[in-house]
């Protein structure tokens, strides 16, 4: 008898995993709480080679190649425009909104059911499997559930009432599209820029848009009220005045961009205790959220999907098999997120810090490179035919 798994959150994590059980041989429906699609939300993220490897093996490569461009270069200055390292960071980055759009199609495509406006408010074991109660009322059941529900997950909660919550690191997030701005680079480069008061990250897209974001610091976390606050206009006013004497287009790529992106903060989990329960299991941010300064948020969301899969394909019993996913993968994205807060703590380390990266970086840089020290991140692999023990 073919099992049945709810999928709680229709993302970029819940339609990606919703395929890769369906090539276990496990049905999935996928519930998702907003009313509608995620088309046009949120800026651009990047998919590591590691990521893109395992929506290969789902056959997805087709289905997400043509989207965004390839970025397998990054460099790195200082405000006063001094290079601090070049180094090669294969992978290819998109829009959100982009990816979002192709998984969901190709997961409806392929057969996946998507509900709209269905948020998840309980979840309890039953005899044959597991039974979900959404908020406006009705219920499903089947026999698993899949929590891909995010940062801030309810499918987390139910299966650990007392699990931590996310952790704020210290820094703000927006960003935009520049039209009509000749800046220098070239496309298949990631330009980083360490400012004085605030990081910057540009790309270069092939038909010539510019594609940004900036971190400015916040010691203090923001409420979701207080960055709804804040306007396009006031973002910009701020990222001025943050750029202000930096080295760098950083000013003349805001000036350009018609529509800044309105802010969130930045957050990760450094660990989750509890990742399933008896019928219950989280993957992606739910369970082992990193920082976007990791480059590797999808691309872990992605792994999960695929041994998940396996797990459940492989290991008789659906709490052995969770057990089996969890053994696999925990070592690995908990060192992923404390790679990403590494990263994000040098972004505004104040002027005896920048001093001191200044002189360090571009030789761990070229250290990191000699040694290919991030191989374990980019160049993991996952297959497909080999068996998951028990």
């Amino acid at each position: 008898m073919t099992k049945k798994a709810l999928i709680i959150g229709g993302g970029i994590a819940g339609p990606v995993t919703a395929m890769a059980l369906r090539r276990a041989g496990v049905d999935s429906e996928v519930f998702e709480a907003y009313d509608r699609g995620a088309e046009g939300v949120g800026a651009f993220l990047t998919v590591a080679r590691n990521g893109l490897e395992a929506l290969r093996l789902l056959g997805l490569d087709d289905v997400v190649g043509g989207l965004g461009m390839d970025t397998p270069v990054m460099e790195i200055r200082n405000a006063r425009g001094r290079p601090l390292a070049t180094t090669s960071q294969p992978s290819r980055t998109l829009r959100r909104a982009d990816l979002y759009q192709a998984l969901r199609d190709e997961a409806v495509r392929r057969g996946v059911p998507i509900h709209y406006g269905r948020r998840l408010v309980d979840a309890s074991a039953t005899p044959q499997g597991v039974r979900a109660v959404f908020a406006d009322g009705s219920e499903a059941e089947g026999d698993l559930l899949v929590g891909a529900d995010g940062l801030r997950s309810r499918t987390r909660t139910l299966i650990d009432p007392g699990a931590p919550r996310a952790r704020y690191v210290g820094l703000l997030n927006t960003g935009g599209y520049a039209e009509g701005v000749r800046s220098p680079g070239r496309p298949g480069v990631c330009y980083f820029v360490f400012g004085r008061r605030c990081f910057f990250g540009y790309m270069v897209h092939p038909e010539g848009q510019v594609w940004w974001f900036a971190n400015p610091p916040s010691r203090r976390e923001m409420s979701p009220e207080e960055l709804a606050a804040i306007t396009p206009e006031q973002w910009r006013a701020r990222l001025m005045d943050l750029f202000e004497g930096d080295a760098g287009p950083m000013r003349e790529i805001i000036a350009a961009t018609p529509h800044i992106l309105p802010g969130w903060n930045t957050y990760d989990f450094p660990t989750v205790p509890k990742w399933s329960g008896e019928r219950m299991v989280i993957v992606g941010d739910a369970a082992h959220a990193t920082s976007p300064s990791s480059g590797q948020g999808a691309s872990m969301a992605i792994e999960d999907a695929v041994v998940l899969g396996k797990c459940l394909r492989d290991v008789p019993g659906t709490a052995d098999a969770f057990a089996a996913f969890e053994r696999l993968r925990r070592r690995r994205v908990e060192r992923v997120v404390a790679q990403g807060k590494r990263n994000g703590d040098g972004k505004a380390p104040g002027v005896g810090g920048a001093f001191v990266r200044d002189l360090i970086l571009p030789v761990i840089m070229r250290q990191v490179e000699k040694r290919n020290a991030l191989a374990w991140m980019y160049d993991h692999r996952i297959t497909w035919d080999d068996h998951v023990a028990a």
